[in-house]
């Protein structure tokens, strides 16, 4: 009956979700006027990226979408993705994989510094570059100078799955050792030690006046932004950082004019997550501002910023990064960080 019930909702979804809208198109259904930034259309598997299903079906106990050059199955023993260049199964021991020069699926550290309970050890005061991203507010104006390290991304990370893929993996700590055989990852890995960590995080309550989710799709991020804010008039807004920027080394960047409040006091904040599919911790906060910042180096490299600031941080971790960088107490004043290029500030449009 598990199974069955398994089956029976994936196919309602499937026909829910627009007739089986690829990501893409899920976004343009949903969000018409809002602009998808580069480092959203990174995350999508190139084929997978226009492609719209012109079938929907069951076929005895799987559920089959089919797309020009796309072929998607939920059912035993897993959930495939046929298309050219790309082949997703998320079935048991098989991994994902993308051709057409997509990068080989990375784990990547965890972005902790990023969640409110997080406390920060010695080694990371010393080595983490996300140290140099934390300030104070009003240190944001022009003329101010920082130094800082913005690493490009380019969508060398994983892609987004499908949502009728995400939604019939499994995705929890009581999962995890059908998760790793599904991944053909060793219990002693440093892949699933990062995963469970991120499971584990996906799966810790919410701090007063904070609403949490992880989106394991574009399509719930999508969902989970709506809802939360209200609104279909969206803007969507990523770090932008130019091609000639060394994503090996910190450099001083100056505040430059035209520092914009995009918004405040509610915003969804979503960051990429280590896991071998695209996955976003995003949250909803009630007391926070969310800027653009132009920045430029001595050498013309320049940036567009994203910062949030968060203006009641009296629940955050007392060992948090941020307080043991600025020197300040948890609610004393407003905190701000930068938004690596692979995180992004959802927001009402003005």
């Amino acid at each position: 009956m598990a199974r069955l019930a398994l089956l029976l909702s994936a196919f309602l979804l499937v026909q829910v979700s627009s007739a089986a809208l690829s990501p893409s198109s899920y976004w343009k259904h949903v969000l018409p006027d809002t602009h998808m930034p580069d480092v959203v259309r990174a995350f999508l598997y190139p084929d997978l990226v226009e492609k719209q299903a012109t079938e929907v079906g069951a076929e005895g106990k799987e559920v089959v979408v089919n797309a020009p050059g796309t072929h998607v199955i939920v059912g035993r023993p897993g959930v495939r993705v046929h298309a050219p260049g790309t082949y997703v199964n998320v079935g048991h021991g098989v991994g994902v994989y993308s051709g057409h020069g997509r990068k080989p699926v990375v784990v990547r550290a965890p972005y902790g510094p990023f969640l409110y309970n997080y406390a920060a050890s010695e080694d990371q005061l010393k080595y983490d570059p996300n140290v140099a991203l934390f300030f104070l507010e009003k240190d944001l104006h022009q003329g101010k100078k920082m130094n800082l390290q913005f690493v490009r991304t380019d969508g060398a990370g994983p892609a987004f799955v499908p949502r009728a893929v995400a939604d019939a993996t499994p995705f929890s700590t009581a999962k995890f050792p059908d998760i790793l055989h599904r991944f053909s990852l060793s219990p002693n890995s440093k892949e699933a030690s990062l995963m469970k960590r991120t499971l584990q995080e996906c799966e810790e309550p919410a701090n007063k006046g904070e609403t949490r989710y992880c989106a394991t799709s574009l399509e719930s991020m999508v969902d989970f932004s709506v809802s939360q804010l209200g609104t279909r008039h969206l803007q969507v807004l990523a770090t932008e950082v130019e091609k000639g920027d060394n994503p090996q080394e910190r450099r001083t960047y100056t505040v430059l004019g035209g520092v914009e409040l995009v918004a405040t006091p509610t915003s969804v904040v979503c960051h990429n997550q280590p896991y071998p599919y695209a996955v976003f911790y995003c949250h909803k906060t009630t007391a926070s501002r969310a800027y653009v910042v132009p920045l430029g180096a001595d050498d013309g490299s320049k940036v567009n910023a994203v910062a949030v600031c968060h203006l009641d941080t009296s629940t955050w971790n007392p060992k948090h990064l941020a307080f043991r960088v600025l020197g300040v107490k948890p609610g004393s004043v407003p905190v701000c960080h930068f938004l690596p290029q692979d995180h992004l500030v959802w927001a009402p449009v003005n």
